[in-house]
């Protein structure tokens, strides 16, 4: 199994010559990026590399004076552009309101997938940016401890800071692939990716199991084989996603320049802070449970919040949670420990008893958070039984069922 990761590092000590050559070289490639996503338009969204390649070879260096292989990474940068949107329009089919409704008068709705044919206009590179292959437009020097990276103007040798990064320049352990360069706030930075070769991971290998069950009231409630239960409050999120959504109420209420470059400037800062929490959450989780851990986590693929039965004020926070981030994070640094994360279904593990099985949706009090079986009379909060029931469904991952999910069928009789 090939784990990748992605290495960020600050470039340091660059002088007014690296810096001009910079900038011009990841402005011309932005260019050159938006050139060629203006023809995959205007040709039915052609997104074959060896097509647009003889089609716009010739274009690339010479009116944008590209070298060969910068022209050659800006096509693949469109057409990897191209193909992610192309996966997101695909996931969220267009529904329409049929105008039917059915036996109890709910108003039928139909829907077909959408394609890259929905789009009004080309796909716009903004933000200047460079992608450098290994090698060929980057290489690391170990001597001297700097990145060499190509430019338009030539080689440019630059120091590095990144904490952390020693541990990935073993080239026979890492093999590195591109580089990105962008610029924020007047300093540049570098994207690396480094992939490992890892052992796959077998099921059976696993010393204990553990049930995740993410929401918004705990961040991550955790279940393991011992009857120990870990809670990660949510609330700070929550605190914080208010803070952001009231400040930029304001400044978008207020309009002037000021407030928009204050809302220019916030950006990102939101989901920068979002995604450090998730990585230090998921961080404290491995380094708690140890290795040879199956972290079972519910697949929440296709499912959303009711936002509609909450209040207005509400809805941003309900959107808002950053679970599958949590699951990519959790998924790399589980592989990199030898653990793995396996996805179970969802369904009934919030309403299933776990001392008996019984299933009822009416057990749950959402309001006090409490599950009470009408059955046996068992009580637990609610997080945590949900964390119990997928901590049940992952031990049956482990024991060899491939899919193993709740039957409430079963549970009745």
């Amino acid at each position: 199994m090939d784990q990748s990761i992605t290495i960020k590092a600050q470039l340091l000590n660059i002088d007014g010559e690296t810096a001009s050559a910079f900038r011009d070289t990841v402005l011309m490639y932005r260019d050159a990026c938006n050139f060629i996503s203006q023809y995959v338009f205007d040709h039915d969204f052609e997104l074959h590399q060896a097509k647009l390649n003889k089609a716009l070879y010739h274009d690339l260096r010479d009116k944008f004076a590209l070298k060969s292989q910068m022209a050659q990474s800006a096509i693949k940068t469109v057409i990897a552009r191209y193909k992610t949107v192309k996966t997101q329009l695909s996931q969220k089919p267009y529904r329409y309101d049929t105008g039917k409704t059915d036996s109890k008068g709910h108003a039928i709705w139909s829907q077909f997938s959408r394609g890259l044919s929905w789009l009004w206009q080309p796909i716009f590179f903004k933000r200047p940016q460079l992608d450098l292959q290994r090698g060929r437009d980057w290489s690391y020097k170990a001597t001297t401890n700097q990145l060499s990276l190509n430019t338009l103007q030539g080689r440019k040798a630059v120091d590095f800071a990144c904490k952390g990064f020693d541990q990935y320049l073993d080239e026979s352990k890492w093999k590195f692939g591109s580089l990105k360069l962008l610029q924020f706030e007047n300093k540049w930075y570098v994207h690396l990716s480094a992939t490992i070769s890892l052992p796959d991971f077998q099921a059976s290998q696993a010393e204990h199991v553990v049930g995740i069950d993410r929401g918004l009231r705990f961040l991550a409630s955790c279940y393991d084989e011992q009857g120990k239960t870990l809670f990660y409050s949510g609330q700070k999120v929550l605190r914080k996603r208010r803070k952001y959504k009231k400040l930029r109420a304001q400044l978008q209420a207020k309009g002037t320049k000021s407030a928009k470059r204050r809302l220019k400037k916030i950006g990102q800062r939101e989901n920068r802070w979002m995604s450090d929490v998730n990585h230090c959450l998921t961080k404290t989780l491995i380094d708690h449970y140890g290795k040879n851990i199956i972290f079972a986590l519910e697949d929440l693929t296709d499912v959303r919040f009711a936002t509609e039965k909450s209040s207005k004020d509400r809805r941003y926070e309900m959107v808002s949670w950053a679970f599958y981030q949590f699951e990519q994070f959790l998924t790399y640094k589980a592989n990199l420990n030898s653990s793995a994360v396996v996805k179970v279904p969802a369904k009934y593990t919030s309403q299933r008893c776990p001392k008996c099985g019984r299933i009822r949706k009416e057990n749950r009090n959402h309001d006090l958070h409490l599950y009470v079986c009408d059955k046996c009379g068992y009580k637990s909060n609610d997080d945590r039984l949900a964390s119990m029931n997928i901590q049940f469904l992952g031990t049956l991952y482990r024991s060899g069922e491939e899919t193993p999910q709740f039957n409430k069928q079963a549970s009745a009789e």
